[in-house]
């Protein structure tokens, strides 16, 4: 059996660029919508048994009726090839508001041909996945209320609730695991983090609220496959070993928080008594981000040497680029911000990030007063609050000018 992963499309991002005057969509929402497109005509191409998104659509709980049509469009492409589509919902899919449909709804709603959402825990059998020969549990984004209200908990109960979620939720998966078919596989798929899962830059998770499933849980050895989405860091939380536990992560660059990071979907391949085997496709069309930082400490020059921090101007073609200047408040009126867009022109779009330092003054202690300083003290004074370096031989040198000139020294 060969299914296909990927989770975290978030195609409404639009916090960077401009918007193309033919489709009248934000540029950056074409460049999610791409990659979304690499995904489909593979699972297309290759003829996949499955297809599992494993949450978040979108970044917005309430996505735009365009954004909603173009991820319409990509989903309609796998229903009408026949391809099973499992859409978990994710917690950028979920309205806040009680009683409120999820961003995904319309699939079930219409009853989509091929596309089942999941928006609960569920148990899926080869009856409920169109004859596939596979079971599968869901655990989509759950908040603590959604927990209640599928375990059929009153709200009386709610501190217990809270202090043994995760064990109840094992608990669930366990009697799933149970009711199991020994002979087909089993592929365990949430919106979730996992205790020891290593996080990204984006930081996109609601560490308040985010339930974190145990590493046992997960790496339980009658899953065949673990398929995450939450975490946009790519990485297989029990690399090395089977089950793979994949976070695929997110189809595209979201901020400079995965300016160093590929852009993956995976093929993964199952079969009855062999090792599951995991093929990480990278999106290659994904557009760079590149953070660059610079830090002055000289007026001279000040332009150079912010030009200097940045990339050849060949490398930030179509990149969103990053500066972030560290600098004396003093030289502010020395950079040329028009000089360095030029130089940047060819970039999809730049950011220069300014950050003038204040030094820090050192101040006389409150005992005393700058009549009762000597020129040598106050000269000390000086140097410390300039961060100038050698200051004992300046210091012994205004000591000898000043008794050359009949002054007199401590």
């Amino acid at each position: 059996m060969r299914l296909l992963h990927f989770a975290d499309a978030h195609i409404d991002m639009a916090n960077y660029g401009r918007h193309d005057p033919v489709t009248g969509l934000p540029l950056r929402v074409l460049d999610f919508l791409k990659s979304l497109d690499t995904i489909v005509d593979a699972a297309i191409d290759e003829k996949v048994d499955l297809v599992i998104f494993a949450g978040d659509a979108y970044k917005d709980r309430s996505p735009a009726p365009t954004f909603q049509r173009e991820w319409g469009k990509r989903i309609m492409r796998l229903s009408q090839a026949n391809i099973p589509t499992l859409l978990l919902v994710g917690n950028h899919d979920i309205s806040p508001a009680i009683g409120r449909a999820h961003a995904i709804q319309e699939f079930d709603t219409l009853q989509v041909p091929f596309i089942k959402v999941l928006d609960k825990p569920d148990f899926l059998t080869p009856e409920k996945l169109w004859g596939l020969p596979a079971q599968v549990i869901a655990m989509p984004w759950i908040s603590r209320s959604a927990l209640m209200a599928n375990l059929e908990m009153s709200g009386t109960e709610t501190e217990e609730i809270y202090s043994n979620i995760e064990e109840r939720i094992s608990n669930l998966v366990d009697g799933w695991l149970a009711e199991a078919d020994p002979s087909l596989p089993v592929i365990f798929t949430a919106h979730a983090s996992i205790e020891g899962a290593k996080f990204g830059g984006e930081r996109l998770v609601m560490l308040g609220n985010d339930l974190a499933l145990s590493a046992g849980l997960v790496k339980n050895k009658k899953f065949n496959y673990v398929a995450m989405g939450h975490i946009h860091k790519p990485q297989d939380v029990n690399e090395g070993s089977q089950p793979p536990v994949v976070y695929p992560g997110s189809i595209e660059r979201v901020d400079f928080g995965e300016a160093q990071e590929k852009r993956y979907f995976v093929v993964v391949e199952i079969e009855a008594g062999k090792d599951t085997r995991v093929e990480w496709r990278e999106l290659k069309g994904a557009r760079p981000f590149i953070d660059c930082r610079a830090s002055l400490r000289s007026g001279e020059d000040a332009n150079e040497a912010l030009i200097a921090a940045l990339p050849p101007q060949k490398k930030m073609q179509d990149a969103i680029v990053r500066l972030v200047a560290d600098y004396p408040r003093e030289m502010d009126a020395l950079i040329d911000e028009a000089a360095l867009r030029k130089f940047t022109e060819n970039a999809f779009e730049f950011h220069f990030v300014k950050r003038p330092q204040i030094e820090s003054r050192v101040r006389i202690a409150n005992d005393e007063s700058v009549s009762s300083l000597s020129p040598l003290d106050l000269l000390d004074i000086y140097w410390r609050a300039a961060k100038v370096d050698d200051t004992d031989v300046l210091q012994n040198l205004a000591r000898e000018i000043i008794a050359g000139e009949g002054g007199s020294t401590p």
